[in-house]
């Protein structure tokens, strides 16, 4: 599994961030993504709401299956990351490092995607045995700082996420990201509760556009 998904994510480039999204409107979501080329889901878990996102990433996994690869993000540490597995979760993604949780998932057979910001974060999270490293937040930090870490540790596979869009993803491909995590400006509340699914997956078949 875990081959199968790193290949997708190195391919495909966007994850599609939710957070806050559940039952029927997370499914209409998942398909208006998947519409728009998205072949990758993130499920954030949020405070006091663990039940209702393990739910949301089963119902996504149940619908999706076989068509989209579906993740849980916000996994910061064991019990967290239990929950994700339980619920079928095929890769995980962290905002911060956490070499235990990083383990953890690697001996699960999952893909490994930590969150980290500095030069010291991101190689102790490759050493540690990540897949990607989530460079976060990416748009306040810039392309060049990316293009400047890139330098010393141009084997470690970074994905921009944070600020991402179709504005400034080109920047981030021409120095060399290997994907990015996209939520807000792609996975739009306002939208989602107004039913206009339509224009989310226009936003999605537009960013998967950029990274051809």
């Amino acid at each position: 599994m875990s081959e199968t998904v790193y290949e997708q994510i190195a391919k495909e480039k966007i994850v599609a961030i939710v957070r806050g999204v559940y039952g029927e409107d997370c499914l209409r979501l998942a398909e208006a993504l998947y519409a728009g080329g998205i072949r990758l889901l993130e499920v954030a878990f949020e405070p006091g709401k663990a039940a209702e996102t393990q739910e949301a990433i089963r119902q996504i996994a149940a619908a999706m299956g076989g068509r989209m690869h579906v993740g849980a993000g916000t996994v910061s540490d064991l019990a967290t990351l239990q929950l994700a597995m339980d619920a079928g979760a095929e890769f995980i993604i962290s905002p911060n490092t956490d070499a235990a949780v990083i383990r953890s998932t690697k001996e699960a057979g999952l893909v490994s995607i930590p969150g980290a910001m500095t030069p010291t974060e991101i190689f102790a999270a490759y050493q540690s045995g990540a897949d990607f490293v989530k460079v976060f937040p990416a748009a306040n930090l810039g392309p060049a700082y990316i293009k400047a870490v890139r330098s010393p540790f141009p084997h470690i596979p970074l994905m921009a996420v944070g600020g991402v869009d179709e504005n400034n993803m080109a920047e981030f491909l021409k120095v060399g990201v290997a994907g990015f995590g996209i939520g807000g400006n792609l996975v739009n509340k306002a939208w989602i509760r107004e039913g206009a699914f339509e224009k989310i997956t226009a936003v999605a078949a537009a960013m998967c556009e950029k990274v051809k």
